[in-house]
Parts: structure tokens; C-alpha cells; sequence
């Protein structure tokens, strides 16, 4: 008796384990065990993912090597002007080499020319640095939008599947052939979201930075206009 009790009580702890093993997955186990439609989705937010998190990262280096600020530029500008040395203060812009002295550099450019175009050359030489400041930015946009749109299309097509094999089935399918589409439409959801909120602060932050280097330009091209304005 005491034997059978023992044996018994072996077995349950067996099974226990088994059971235990079963329900551990890996996280890939998890992302691809939703069938063929759901891993393809899974792959394609992925990609994005993976594409979100380089572009950032690529456009974040960019914008912090562009965001460098001397507080004496504008001063030195001034003292190569103010002797005549425009060869100087052109060579101290392409050393600097910021979008700051590169709109500054157009305007020494211009010196001699009436205050309007050079006005308007400064402009138009800030749009092209806004313009390489922003490159690719708008990517991390649309994968914003798209990541979580990807994901809730694998939730319908999950969804989808679950019904089919309910009504192919007459109403009595296995629970596993369900859990199959229900389990797509869950993994789906969640991955999308997390591609989509992983872009969408990643793309906040960068036009925060952005429009920091752009209010500098801003700023520099007005003292550099006061410059020229300045009485001899």
C-alpha cells in the first residue's frame, strides 16, 4: 500500500514536470508559434523595429554633432569682420564646420551684396541644413503609424482563422486549432504596439533636438544680420 502510495505520488510529480516543461517557451518560440501568417507579420514588425531603433540612433549622432556651440563664434565673427578679414572669418566657418557656420559662412559670402539678399540667401542656405537634419526623420514617422495599423491587421487575420476553424468545424474545433488564431491575434497586437510606441518617442525626441539647432540658427542668423547692420 504504502508502496503503490509512493508510486503514485511519483508519478504526479512527473507529470507536474512535464507539464512545467511544456508551458516554457523561448522568446522566439513565443513571437512564431502563431502559424504562418502571424510569423510573417512578427518578421515584418521586426524589421521595422530593427529599423526604427537604427534610424534613431543614426539621426541622434548626427544631431548631437551638429548641435556643437561656441559661445565666442559669433564674437570672432565680428572681430574678422569688423578688420575687413572675411578670408578669416570664412576659414573659421568651414573649421567649425555646424550647420550655424555653414548659414553663416553663405552670409559672409554676401557681404557687399544689398541687405535683402543676403537676408534671403541665409534663409535658403537654412532650409538645406533643416533639410539634412531631418533626413529620414519622417521614416521613424511612418513607422509609428504603421507598426501598431501591421499589428492590428494580424489580429484580424488571427481573428479570422479562429472563426474559419469554429464554423469548418461545426461549431466543436479543438481548442488547440483555436488557440492557434487567437494566439496571432494577441502576439500581433503587442508587438505592433511596442514598434510603435519604440518609433514614436524616438521620433518626438529627435524633432525636439532639431528644433533646438534650428532656434540656433535662427539666433545667429539675426545677430549676424545685426552685424552688418551695425554703423562703421
Amino acid at each position: 500500500m504504502f508502496q503503490y502510495f509512493f508510486q503514485d505520488g511519483d508519478s504526479g510529480a512527473q507529470e507536474l514536470a512535464e507539464v512545467s516543461e511544456e508551458k516554457t517557451l523561448s522568446l522566439m518560440e513565443l513571437l512564431f508559434q502563431g502559424g504562418i501568417a502571424g510569423s510573417i507579420i512578427i518578421a515584418v514588425l521586426l524589421v521595422l523595429l530593427f529599423i526604427a531603433i537604427y534610424l534613431y540612433f543614426e539621426r541622434s549622432f548626427a544631431i548631437k554633432a551638429a548641435s556643437k556651440e561656441d559661445a565666442n563664434f559669433m564674437n570672432q565673427i565680428k572681430e574678422h569682420i569688423a578688420s575687413g578679414n572675411l578670408v578669416g572669418a570664412t576659414q573659421l566657418c568651414t573649421h567649425r564646420d555646424t550647420p550655424v557656420s555653414r548659414i553663416t559662412a553663405k552670409g559672409i559670402s554676401r557681404i557687399g551684396s544689398p541687405l535683402e539678399d543676403i537676408n534671403t540667401a541665409i534663409e535658403n542656405a537654412g532650409k538645406l541644413e533643416v533639410y539634412k537634419l531631418e533626413k529620414n526623420v519622417s521614416i521613424l514617422a511612418t513607422i509609428a503609424g504603421a507598426g501598431p495599423m501591421i499589428g492590428f491587421l494580424g489580429t484580424v487575420i488571427g481573428m479570422v482563422l479562429a472563426f474559419h476553424e469554429l464554423s469548418s468545424s461545426g461549431g466543436q474545433a479543438e481548442m488547440g486549432a483555436l488557440a492557434e488564431g487567437i494566439y496571432t491575434a494577441m502576439t500581433t497586437t503587442v508587438v505592433g504596439l511596442i514598434v510603435g510606441i519604440v518609433a514614436y518617442i524616438g521620433y518626438n525626441h529627435l524633432v525636439v533636438k532639431t528644433d533646438k539647432i534650428v532656434y540656433q540658427m535662427e539666433m545667429n542668423a539675426v545677430d549676424f544680420l545685426d552685424l552688418l547692420n551695425e554703423p562703421a
